[in-house]
């Protein structure tokens, strides 16, 4: 039924966000850095250094925003997938690959109602942490070449900003249109990301499959998810990267700003080479397969039976 496709959708993104909500948020951070502002070298130095200067919970900055709406969000796009698959099916038959595409399209495209807030907080907040410390390491800079008495002095703490107050400041300035800032490049990822995804994954699904009715195990269905997952995330980092600098309100230090797709694919192409669309791309390969793989196990399978596997077996 509907309602149990929506309850098992969202349980099935928070198991998985709590999961890989670090690697997510060391993604945005290596996306974000443009040439001559590195402040991270790869996926480790960045949750390293994450953790010496925010703590533990540092690398969970912005994962209530992503918890409270990711729910919403997969159940929205794991239902809609259903949906259009259903009603693109004539008379129980095996669909074809254009409209196992076509519904993973209309999947994308309702799943960026919830997706396109979510993703605007979710970076503000984990993207914080970078550009504060770029600005200290700057001002560290100027005051050691100016006096290196005033280097030694202890920098003043900022006070961290919260998903609720971006959200009042955007409302009131912006109005609903400011937290759908982006949402052109959120289609430019989802929708393709959605093409690609669901129709691969039916597929690698069927191959575990003895019996057309019967489901899959559950190990195939997670390795489909994570191969299906892991290949659509690569294949859109490119729109990924666009959509995360859109996105970002603060900038670092001499970092570029964009006035739009076309403007920002262009500056990044012309400033930092076409090697920049791939960045994070591991990190987001990393999210995207547990994620996915987590997500249909408990989705297909269904949450109560998924626990019920998991628990011991009485034996009468």
């Amino acid at each position: 039924s509907l309602p149990a496709k929506l309850i098992n959708g969202g349980i099935a993104g928070l198991i998985g966000v709590t999961c890989v909500f670090p690697i997510d948020l060391a993604k945005t951070r290596l996306q974000n850095q443009q040439n001559g502002q590195r402040m991270y070298a790869s996926l480790s130095d960045c949750l390293i250094k994450t953790i010496r200067s925010e703590g533990y919970f540092g690398m969970y900055r912005g994962a209530a925003v992503n918890l409270t709406l990711v729910t919403p969000e997969k159940a929205i796009k794991l239902a809609a997938n259903d949906f259009f698959r259903h009603h693109l099916s004539k008379d129980g038959k095996k669909l074809t690959l254009l409209r196992e595409m076509l519904a993973g399209c209309g999947a994308g495209t309702c799943q960026v109602i919830v997706t396109t807030p979510m993703e605007m907080l979710k970076i503000q907040l984990q993207d914080a942490g970078r550009i504060a410390a770029q600005k200290k390491l700057m001002a560290a800079q100027a005051q050691l070449s100016s006096s290196p008495a005033a280097a030694a002095a202890e920098p003043a703490v900022e006070a961290r900003t919260t998903a609720t107050q971006i959200t009042r400041e955007l409302l009131r300035s912006k109005g609903i249109a400011g937290l759908y800032k982006g949402l052109g490049a959120t289609l430019l990822r989802d929708v393709p990301f959605s093409i690609v995804y669901f129709p691969l994954f039916a597929n690698l699904n069927k191959l575990g499959q003895k019996d057309p009715n019967v489901k899959a195990p559950f190990y195939v269905s997670f390795l489909s998810g994570c191969v299906a997952g892991s290949t659509a995330a690569v294949a859109v980092n490119p729109c990924d990267v666009i959509k995360t600098r859109l996105q970002s309100l603060q900038r670092g230090v001499n970092e570029d700003t964009y006035s739009g797709i076309l403007d920002c694919t262009k500056k990044i192409w012309q400033r930092e080479g076409p090697t920049a669309f791939f960045k994070g791309a591991y990190c987001r390969a990393l999210v995207i397969a547990p994620l996915f793989g987590i997500a249909q196990v408990v989705y297909f399978i269904g949450i109560a039976e998924f626990l019920l596997d998991m628990l011991p077996k009485r034996r009468a």
